[in-house]
């Protein structure tokens, strides 16, 4: 079966389709070269690390089965992604093993006499016995080379395995003319066992490549282990076990102590606390109380507790993240569409690059059994295996070890251009403070009843869940005060709102917009400066009357930075990164914020009275000059924002906006983070970089050792084999890394 996913746009639909037998970046470039010649393909990216393809449909009639006979007449084999995540699911450590050993039972006692020449042994087989050990491994343990590189020959392009083919064929051809043609009584040297060791070592080092991605695609595997197969739901004959697939939104389900939650909801019954870690790397558990939100896959503490579904399938928070990570890991990065134009390429020129080497030698007076020995040598050490490899597995292993920690990277562009990073600019509500201000103090106006004023502005924010309106609604009700529903609420963007409330027409929001709409500018000049000078947030109420707006009420409100805040950004700052905070709130309040959280306003750390929708543009300037800005907010207002800098960070707890406002999303609202996904950024860009450096050069070294006729064909074998694990092994140490 193909997975399908359905694009914003509703033109476009997204099919991953499962590939078999691509060996290196050549197939890569064939595959994606096919797909995208194929009538209402919009784009296709194909990953040689994960065996699969994303094609972007722009036409709607363009059917799985058609995309499968462009692959299979490409000369690959169509799979269901579901039988590739079985394959990649597998935890043998021997699967796809035998094979190789055939291979290595059969390619042993032909190496045998070359080990022996070494301590003067003589141990030279009869030429049938190495005729009968060397054909079944040529032809049979082969054949997949033949079948794909005759394919390739068909699509007049070449691949690592038509160089296997070609190579290996001409040194077992070599043998049976020197055989069939040697004098009587003369035995002459055979190369049965060069050609049968280097299929075997290929073989071998497939096997190798198979084994490590399999570690690469781990992170998935340990986010979809998080799904619990049944769920105990409390239907009208009391608690059943049911599966997980059954239970629809607003289901009341139990879930017991130890027990992982198996779908998204709310705590309708007990308390318990939560390990979240799987999800948000934060290591310590969580307590939960009715009414908070669960996430499938955190596991339940020591209460039994009862929940209310509140997300099923594909909307659940976890079903988001494993969505997020697959996509990164199947994104091609900006610096691999090089290596595939390089590709594309290659295996023509090394073909004419061993014919030369052929001609050259027989010009040279060597014979032609010499100079087919070293042509040889060429098409085997030059197989591309380890540079298709290079950047896809460095960008799973990245990716996958970075979601462990909470850090889920969606775009891969965002992944290459963050450790470039050279400004990093902060929303401060949420971001940088707790992001649950309280009204600290509020002060009415000359002749108004504070009481009373306090309860109006309480039922204006009544039905709003901004930050700020909450902590006017919390201190009405602790003063125990009636709120009235408002009329007539209109929300005024950037700027407050407005209501009608017990016939009043009232208005609430920045000083800046009700003094704009006719409010007194001196109406609290005593109070305003000092209140700002103490760092807090100010908003006012105020009445449309016939004569004018008339203040009622002013409100300060009072934040805490984040625990761990401040050493974060000195952290950062330590890195030689520009910090900037971007506040809606007036100057005076955000630079004694500013200062709290170990800012330097004096160096222009602070951009205060930045409106909402006005962001962007604070975002774009600091990226004049060509400076590579990242922007940290929650992924809610900020959405512009985060767009408009080169990274985006949105620090949120997995919510649908939070997700996809941004290349970047930290799952936890920890500053640290931000270090962590710029520095997860750069080892995986240097792992890249190795690995291209370390591909790259052993074919500029390789070649003209193996031309020049200092490596023998299996040598040459045992080379390209050790180049691809190699590759595979550099980037599997991502894996060690931690935050």
């Amino acid at each position: 079966m193909t997975q399908i996913k359905t694009e914003p746009s509703a033109h476009n639909t997204v099919m991953d389709i499962g590939i078999g037998g691509m060996t290196c970046a050549s197939c890569v470039a064939r595959v994606e070269k096919a797909l995208s010649k194929a009538p209402g393909v919009a784009s296709a990216t194909v990953n040689l690390a994960t065996e699969t393809a994303r094609i972007v449909v722009a036409d709607a009639e363009l059917t799985d089965a058609r995309l499968r006979r462009v692959i299979r007449d490409a000369g690959y084999e169509p799979r269901s992604v579901e039988a590739a995540e079985a394959q990649a699911n597998n935890n043998s450590p021997w699967t796809g093993f035998a094979p190789v050993a055939v291979g290595l039972v059969l390619s042993a006692p032909l190496v045998l006499p070359m080990l022996g020449d070494l301590w003067g042994q003589h141990w030279m087989l009869p030429a049938w016995v190495q005729f009968a050990l060397a054909t079944p491994v040529q032809f049979i343990l082969g054949a997949r080379f033949y079948k794909a590189g005759w394919h390739a020959l068909k699509a007049l392009t070449g691949n690592m395995d038509l160089l296997v083919s070609l190579g290996t064929t001409a040194g077992w051809l070599l043998s049976v003319w020197l055989w069939l043609t040697a004098h009587e009584g003369h035995a002459p040297h055979l190369y049965f066992e060069g050609s049968a060791v280097v299929i075997t070592l290929v073989l071998l080092g497939k096997w190798l490549e198979a084994r490590a991605k399999r570690q690469t695609t781990e992170a998935i595997r340990a986010l979809h282990a998080l799904r619990p197969d049944k769920a105990h739901w409390i239907s009208e004959d009391g608690e059943v076990d049911v599966p997980v697939d059954e239970i629809l939104t607003g289901d009341l389900i139990v879930v017991r102590p130890g027990e992982r939650y198996p779908l998204d909801g709310e705590l309708v019954e007990g308390q318990t606390q939560v390990d979240e870690s799987m999800l948000t790397g934060e290591p310590l558990p969580v307590s939960k109380t009715v009414g908070a939100q669960l996430t499938g896959g955190s596991i339940n503490g020591d209460g039994r507790v009862v929940m209310r579904v509140t997300a099923v399938g594909h909307e659940t928070v976890l079903s988001h993240i494993i969505r997020l990570v697959e996509d990164a890991q199947a994104a091609k990065a900006p610096i691999q569409r090089l290596v595939d134009k390089v590709a594309e390429v290659f295996v023509p020129v090394v073909m004419l690059i061993a014919l030369a080497t052929l001609a050259a030698w027989m010009f040279m007076g060597a014979n032609f059994e010499t100079a087919l020995i070293y042509a040889v040598a060429v098409l085997v050490i030059a197989c591309p295996c380890a540079l298709g490899l290079a950047t896809p597995v460095a960008i799973m292993a990245g990716t996958g070890v970075a979601a462990k920690y909470g850090i889920l990277i969606k775009d891969v562009q965002a992944l290459e251009m963050a450790h470039r990073v050279q400004t990093v600019a902060f929303d401060k509500t949420g971001t940088l403070t707790v992001g649950q201000p309280r009204l600290t103090q509020h002060v009415a106006a000359p002749g108004q009843d504070i009481t009373a004023a306090l309860s109006w502005a309480a039922s204006v924010q009544s039905g709003s869940e901004h930050p700020l309106a909450r902590a006017v609604v919390t201190a009405a009700k602790v003063q125990g005060l009636n709120l009235t529903t408002p009329a007539e609420l209109a929300a005024v963007p950037g700027r407050g709102v407005q209501a009608t409330v017990d016939g009043r027409q009232l208005l609430l929001g920045s000083l800046r917009w009700l003094q704009q709409e006719g409010m007194d500018p001196a109406l609290w000049a005593d109070d305003v400066p000092a209140l700002q000078g103490q760092g807090a947030t100010l908003s006012a109420l105020a009445e449309r009357t016939a004569t004018g707006v008339q203040g009622l009420l002013l409100m300060a409100f009072g934040d805490e930075p984040k625990a761990g805040a401040a050493e974060a950004l000195t952290a950062l700052r330590e890195r030689g990164l520009k910090l900037v905070m971007i506040s809606g709130d007036n100057q005076a309040a955000a630079e004694a914020m500013a200062r709290r959280l170990g800012l330097r306003p004096e160096d222009g750390e602070v951009l205060a009275d930045v409106l909402p929708g006005d962001k962007a543009a604070q975002v774009q300037k600091l990226r004049e000059g060509g400076r590579i800005v990242a922007m940290v907010g929650d992924g809610v207002n900020d959405a512009p924002a985060l767009a408009a800098a080169d990274v985006g960070m949105a620090m949120g707890n997995g919510t649908d906006v939070a997700m996809h406002a941004a290349g970047i999303t930290l799952m936890r609202g920890d500053v640290a983070l931000v270090g962590a996904a710029l520095d997860i950024s750069a080892r995986t860009v240097a792992k890249i970089r190795q690995n291209l450096f370390w591909a790259f050069a052993y074919n500029v070294a390789g070649i003209p050792l193996a031309a020049l006729g200092y490596l023998n064909p299996v040598i040459a074998g045992g080379a390209m084999a050790l180049s691809s694990v190699s590759v595979m092994s550099n980037a599997l140490l991502l894996k060690r890394w931690k935050p």
